[in-house]
């Protein structure tokens, strides 16, 4: 029997995360329930309680806030460490339907497990494809085909991603000092150099984001310019990882996005344009160490 385990992070969302869980405990293909909470303030932990006393879930919190990185990278290890054979990797904001895991599991058996993840198709809210969770077809190309069964795919997010311990075996662990961002394109990307990794088209996710726009700080609320400090310097590790070319593409972005902030921000451009260079100063000097599960 093929034991899974659906991987959930989650800090500060408890309404989102309570309808992440009921459709976990309703999906066709059924799973076991790992919470990774960063150490919510806001109820999380009381809500929980029935689900935990009736052993609906397992619960792990964290101690102190460690990002969507950190979770994912102690939520795969207590999976490994409990045995389970396939981690399901998704935030608190994803709703799956009936069945995303099931589908995932019959394109596992139609590959006989030869692959290194798989994705669902995410969708946003009104039903158009949620742009921040597009697979990557390179890492310089987003992918456009979503019809076809199974799609190969370089990149994907945790957004409904599923791996397996022997992956996990060879590859490692996420990166935890990521804190939060680019932490799954890092180690999709690590994953897909080894095996082929594919978009399963028929599981589908949907995910409640505050809105479809994806990520872009020329124009993103100011208060949340900070975080992309830390998107700039982690997206330094990965293209440094593709090599040369990721080099290159990383330059011809920071142009881009250099552009937008001069000519699209609606306020702060100066410090939009600080945050932005201070997060590839950073990047520069950020080596962070592949940890292995034992």
């Amino acid at each position: 029997m093929k034991k899974v385990a659906a991987v959930v992070v989650t800090y500060n969302r408890k309404k989102l995360l309570k309808s992440c869980i009921e459709n976990l405990l309703n999906q066709t293909f059924k799973t076991d329930i790992i919470v990774i909470d960063n150490m919510s303030t806001d109820g999380t932990r009381e809500m929980l309680e029935d689900f935990i006393a009736t052993k609906k879930i397992i619960y792990h919190s964290t101690g102190k806030n460690i990002g969507g990185a950190g979770g994912f990278y102690e939520g795969i290890k207590l999976a490994y460490m409990l045995n389970y054979d396939y981690f399901w990797l998704m935030d608190d904001d994803c709703i799956p339907t009936k069945e995303s895991l099931n589908n995932l599991m019959k394109a596992d058996k139609k590959l006989n497990g030869n692959y290194g993840f798989l994705c669902s198709k995410v969708l946003w809210t009104d039903g158009n494809l949620c742009k921040m969770n597009i697979p990557k077809a390179s890492v310089f190309e987003k992918n456009s085909d979503f019809k076809t069964s199974l799609v190969p795919v370089k990149m994907g997010t945790f957004v409904s991603f599923l791996t397996k311990r022997n992956v996990v075996k060879k590859v490692g662990l996420p990166i935890k000092e990521f804190f939060i961002w680019g932490d799954d394109l890092e180690y999709s990307n690590r994953i897909s150099e080894s095996y082929p990794s594919y978009l399963v088209n028929e599981s589908v996710v949907i995910h409640k984001t505050a809105n479809n726009e994806g990520s872009n700080i020329a124009t993103d609320d100011f208060q949340r310019i900070n975080r992309y400090k830390l998107a700039y310097r982690n997206e330094s590790v990965l293209f440094r990882e593709v090599g040369i070319k990721g080099k290159f593409y990383q330059y011809a972005r920071l142009i881009l996005h250099t552009s937008r902030i001069i000519f699209k921000a609606p306020d702060h451009k100066k410090k939009r344009l600080e945050t932005l260079f201070s997060g590839v100063r950073e990047g520069s000097k950020f080596y962070p160490k592949i940890k292995r599960v034992k």
